[in-house]
C-alpha cells in the first residue's frame, strides 16, 4: 500500500480562508511524503506552482532558511487531493488544475480538448518571421482545439481578423473562454466545421495559416503514455494509419483557399518531415520549408500558394458575404 502524505498544519485564523501558511521544513517534509505517493518532482512542483502558488524560485530557497515562513493559496489538501488523482488515474495536472502556461498566457484547458504544448509556441515564432515584410491581414487557424495559437496570432496583429475552426463543441467552447480572456474575442470569429470547409465565404483571401492537426499514426497513439492515451481526446491526436490523413486534406485544399502568395504552417510528428513535404509539393504549393522545432527535429513545415499579394485584402474580405456557416457565439 502506498503511504498516505500527512497534510501541513492549518493556516493562521488570520489569514484568508484558502491561504495556508507553514514552514520551509514543513512545506519541504510534506513534500517529500507526496512523492512517495508517485509521480515525478518536477510535476508536484509544477502543481505547487500553479496551484499552490509557490513559484520556482521559492522553492529553491526553501532549504536554506527551513524556518522562514511560507503561504499557499489552497490548502495542501487540495493540493494533495489533485497530486493522488493524478497518481492514482494518469490524469493530466493541467485538466486537475484548471490551466496551462502557454507563451505568455495562463490558459484554461478541460478535458475534451488538447492540452497545448510547449513545441506548438515555435508556430507562432515562425507565423511571425515569415510574415515579416507582410504582416498578414486575414488569418485562419484550423483545428483551433484551446484557441492557443489563435489567441498568440491575434496578438502578434492587433489589426488583423482571424478565424478559428474546430468540429468540437468542447474546443470551441473552452477556445470561446481564452479568447475572451485574452481580451481578443473582437477579432477572431469560431466556426464550427472540418478544416477549410467554414471558412469558404473567405477561400482566396487567407494570407496565413496555421494548423496542429492530429498527426500521430493510430499504432503510435495506442502506445502513448496513459496520461496522454487515456485522458487527451484522440480526436486530436490520431491521425489514422500513417499519421497524415488530416494533413492531407489540409494540403489539399490550400491552393483554392489560400490568398496568392498566402502561407500555410504546420506542425506535424517528429518522422514526417519528408512525407509532408512531398504533400506540399504535389499540391504545387511553392517555398516548401522544413523547420526545426526545441531540439532541433524538422517538426513544421512551410508553403505558400503561388502568386503575388491581392491588391486590396481588406476590401475583398469585408465583401465577403457568410453563408450558411454554423458559427460559435463569441459572447456567452
Amino acid at each position: 500500500m502506498r503511504p498516505r502524505a500527512a497534510p501541513l498544519n492549518p493556516s493562521p485564523p488570520h489569514r484568508p480562508p484558502q491561504a495556508c501558511s507553514t514552514t520551509a521544513a514543513e512545506l519541504l517534509a510534506w513534500r517529500r511524503r507526496l512523492l512517495q505517493l508517485g509521480g515525478q518532482r518536477v510535476d508536484l512542483d509544477w502543481l505547487l506552482e500553479m496551484v499552490g502558488g509557490l513559484d520556482w524560485a521559492t522553492l529553491q530557497r526553501l532549504r536554506l532558511d527551513p524556518q522562514r515562513t511560507v503561504t499557499l493559496a489552497v490548502p495542501p489538501q487540495q493540493l494533495e487531493q489533485l497530486w493522488q488523482r493524478h497518481c492514482r488515474s494518469a490524469e493530466p495536472l493541467q485538466y486537475l488544475a484548471g490551466l496551462c502556461p502557454w507563451r505568455d498566457f495562463t490558459l484554461a484547458v478541460a478535458p475534451g480538448v488538447l492540452i497545448p504544448r510547449q513545441e506548438t509556441e515555435v508556430l507562432v515564432e515562425l507565423a511571425v518571421e515569415l510574415t515579416a515584410s507582410r504582416p498578414p491581414r486575414a488569418w485562419a487557424d484550423l483545428g483551433t482545439g484551446s484557441g492557443c495559437l489563435a489567441v498568440a496570432l491575434a496578438h502578434c496583429w492587433p489589426r488583423s481578423r482571424g478565424w478559428a475552426v474546430d468540429c468540437s463543441d468542447l474546443a470551441l467552447a473552452q477556445a470561446r473562454g481564452n479568447l475572451q480572456a485574452a481580451g481578443v474575442a473582437g477579432r477572431v470569429e469560431l466556426l464550427q466545421g472540418g478544416w477549410w470547409q467554414p471558412l469558404q465565404p473567405w477561400w482566396g483571401l487567407l494570407e496565413l495559416v496555421v494548423a496542429n492537426p492530429p498527426y500521430i499514426p493510430t499504432a503510435v497513439w495506442a502506445e502513448l503514455e496513459p496520461v496522454v492515451r487515456d485522458h487527451e481526446p484522440v480526436l486530436a491526436l490520431d491521425g489514422g494509419v500513417d499519421g497524415l490523413e488530416a494533413i492531407r486534406a489540409i494540403v489539399g485544399g490550400a491552393c483554392e483557399a489560400l490568398a496568392p502568395g498566402g502561407l500555410l504552417l504546420l506542425e506535424h510528428h517528429h518522422d514526417q518531415s519528408p512525407a509532408v513535404q512531398a504533400l506540399l509539393h504535389a499540391a504545387e504549393l511553392e517555398a516548401v520549408a522544413a523547420h526545426p522545432d526545441l531540439e532541433g527535429v524538422s517538426r513544421f513545415a512551410s508553403a505558400r500558394r503561388p502568386g503575388g499579394p491581392i491588391a486590396d485584402p481588406d476590401g475583398a474580405i469585408a465583401a465577403a458575404a457568410p453563408a450558411a456557416l454554423v458559427t460559435v457565439p463569441l459572447q456567452a
